[in-house]
């Protein structure tokens, strides 16, 4: 007998033993036709019940295929975004590369241009002192004595050499700038060969100096680190991002501090400012691509993320520490050497690990 149609008779009749009401023949097929209601009962309960869990089931599959969707269509964002920067920043390369071609030309003959002038002045000065000794001797009083007194000629000689001394220098500045252009862009090198993080760390610092000069001084911590295999113009876009932020972060007078070192079979470049620092709540979204607090129209949000997909594919990873007021400290760890067959690529983390 149907559970609830016993319980229900067991209340009427007020007992539990219902064997000798069911005893009677018609109170039985009476019975049995109302257990039959029951039984259709339970049956319709029980297919409202599936056809609500299908319905349910079909629901939260829309809403996780709705959040696959999702997640990819942000990847795709994210990968057409950091494309079109490495593009951009591609097209900024080959610009500064043949920029860099074009000036190297001129300011290679004038270089040995002035070389030459040098030799020529120092063979030039040494006649002109000869002719001078020997009218100082014969005629003392002459003209051309009394002119070269008033003109100093010991001076124009000493101050020659100064000039020329000066222009060589500037010469030989300007040749670095190109070269430095040259090793950031690294149009042509694309690949992954045995880099010296120290040499694209200067070149770097070379090409913000502009940026950085006017806001801050840069005290440079360098540690004995051994080369590493990697993307040389990458992490040059890399470090160039976090120097300029940090410029950026300071308001008035400030220090960037640029250290290196290995722990393992790691380094680690440890970019920190005395600027304003990060909010806790940005934390986590600072590496989120057009995210940004700097003003409209000062950045496009893009440095960061860039930044972290590129070190991403280097199989390293970026730390970050921050103090609202006192400044930040990002740090890029990366692997000595470079394996295709690496493991799956670490995440950020955002407290500096101890081992630094």
């Amino acid at each position: 007998m149907h559970p609830n149609l016993t319980y229900q008779l067991q209340r009427f009749f007020g007992t539990t033993d219902l064997s000798q009401i069911t005893q009677d023949p018609n109170m039985r097929r009476f019975l049995e036709d109302v257990e039959v209601t029951y039984e259709e009962k339970d049956q319709d309960q029980s297919m409202i019940a599936l056809l609500l869990q299908e319905r349910l089931n079909s629901e939260q599959a829309l809403k996780r295929e709705k959040s696959e969707q999702g997640a990819l269509i942000h990847k795709l964002e994210e990968a057409h975004n950091q494309l079109l920067q490495s593009e951009k920043m591609a097209s900024i390369g080959s610009l500064a590369a043949g920029v860099a071609h074009e000036i190297n030309n001129p300011i290679g003959f004038v270089a040995s241009n002035l070389g030459s002038l040098s030799s020529y002045l120092e063979d030039l000065f040494t006649v002109i002192d000869s002719y001078s000794q020997e009218l100082t001797a014969l005629k003392p009083n002459s003209q051309s004595a009394q002119l070269a007194k008033e003109l100093d000629l010991t001076y124009l000689k000493d101050d020659t050499h100064i000039l020329l001394g000066e222009c060589m220098d500037g010469i030989q500045r300007v040749k670095r700038i190109v070269q430095d252009l040259k090793d950031f862009s690294h149009v042509d090198h694309g690949e992954w060969i045995v880099t010296n993080i120290h040499q694209g760390l200067d070149s770097t610092l070379n090409i913000v100096n502009n940026e950085i000069k006017y806001k801050a001084t840069v005290e440079k911590r360098y540690g004995q680190i051994p080369d590493i295999v990697c993307i040389g113009s990458q992490l040059n876009q890399v470090f160039m991002n976090l120097l300029v932020n940090a410029a950026h972060a300071i308001v008035n007078q400030g220090k960037i501090t640029v250290e290196t070192g290995v722990v393992g079979q790691e380094v680690f470049v440890k970019i920190s400012d005395t600027g304003s620092g990060i909010k806790p709540e940005n934390l986590n979204r600072i590496f989120d691509p057009f995210f940004t607090t700097k003003p409209v129209g000062k950045g496009t949000g893009l440095g960061l993320s860039l930044s972290y997909g590129i070190v991403k594919r280097h199989n390293g990873r970026i730390a970050v520490e921050s103090e609202l007021g006192k400044g930040s400290t990002f740090t890029v760890w990366l692997p000595i050497t470079h394996s295709k067959d690496a493991e799956e690529n670490k995440q950020i983390g955002v407290k500096l690990p101890q081992s630094a």
